[in-house]
This record gives C-alpha cells, structure tokens and sequence, in this order.
C-alpha cells in the first residue's frame, strides 16, 4: 500500500447487474461479488465498485484514498476545513470514511485490514 494515494474509484448505481453487463460487454471486465448491493471491478486498471448501499452510495463517483492512520487522517480532513459527510464505518475487507473538501467535492478515506 502507498499511503496517501487513490487507491478505489466507486461509482453509484440503482441496479449492480445492469451496471455489471454494461461494463462487462463495453470493456470486458469481470467482477467479484460481495453482496447484492456492492460488486469489486476486476482487471479494471484501478481498483473499484458498483455501490448500490443507500446508507454509504454517493450521486457522483467516489475516489477513495488509501491510508495507514484513519483516525488521524480524519481528525486531518476537520482540520484543513473538510467536512465529514459519513463517520467510519466498517466494511469487508477494511473501515473508511466519506467527506467534502472545501468546494463540496466528496471523497472518501480507507484503511485496508490487510
């Protein structure tokens, strides 16, 4: 891991399946399942999802930055003027948190269990 830089692309969706056959036919990726509302991109260039959870999906696509220290980095966001749009949270495979930057851009923060 190379902390500090974007390591997840997420993009919103209503329907993971349709979203799945879009892409798979477009560009032929391939997907790991993780429950009915969340799909991981495979051989995609990037690591990245389809995230159809209502509690946790965005409007716009989520870059997601790596870090090694989520407490600090977020205590970091508050501090530099960013606002905390969703707490950390757990999720498989690691916790994150979301948050705007001063011109409303929402991003988000994660700390693989790795």
């Amino acid at each position: 891991m190379s902390a500090n830089k974007i390591a997840h692309l997420e993009l919103p969706s209503v329907d993971v399946a349709a979203l799945k056959k879009f892409y798979s036919s477009l560009f032929g990726w391939t997907f790991q399942d993780y429950c009915p509302n969340y799909v991981a991109l495979e051989d995609a260039g990037l690591d990245g999802g389809f995230n159809a959870d209502s509690s946790h999906n965005t409007k716009a696509p989520l870059a997601i930055v790596e870090t090694s220290d989520l407490e600090a980095m977020e205590k970091k966001v508050r501090e530099a003027g960013g606002t905390i749009t969703l707490p950390i949270f757990a999720y498989p495979g690691g916790r994150r948190f979301h948050f705007r930057d001063p011109q409303g851009n929402e991003l988000a923060v994660m700390q693989s269990s790795h």
